[in-house]
């Protein structure tokens, strides 16, 4: 599958309309055939007490996950929107960047249904801290 929307594409189109990407230091990093691979970068500020780094930022960036995977199916449609985001915490993390893969399990005309492991970088998707299943509603077009 060729994707219909590229790294600096879709990058470009968080920087210009979804600013928070930015400041949770979420950049997507790589569009491969079956999923794609997108990092949050550290820091001290996403820190909860217990030194971990917070629900919210692993599922922003599941969620920002499972929009790159979208897009580069159905291309730079911005208004696909989340309608269900379900995550189970399965580890505390190490301390460092996050690191999420997702897969698409389901590509229909008005749904997509995927999955996402996140996974603390330089550990191996088998050793997720969190995984997630999504679902997004695709606009008519």
């Amino acid at each position: 599958m060729e994707p219909k929307i590229s790294v600096e594409q879709f990058n470009q189109l968080c920087e210009e309309q979804l600013p928070f990407t930015k400041a949770m230091g979420l950049e997507l990093e790589q569009i491969k055939p079956e999923a794609v691979v997108m990092r949050a970068h550290y820091s001290d500020k996403f820190l909860r007490p217990g030194g971990t780094v917070s629900g919210p930022v692993m599922m922003a960036l599941a969620d920002a996950a499972m929009y790159a995977l979208v897009l580069s199916h159905i291309g730079a449609v911005e208004l696909a929107v989340t309608t269900n985001l379900s995550i189970n915490f399965l580890r505390k993390p190490l301390p460092g960047d996050l690191m999420a893969e997702a897969r698409m399990l389901k590509l229909g005309k008005r749904l997509a249904v995927g999955e996402v492991h996140v996974y603390s970088d330089g550990q191996s998707v088998s050793e997720s801290v969190a995984h997630v299943t999504a679902t997004y509603s695709i606009p008519p077009r």
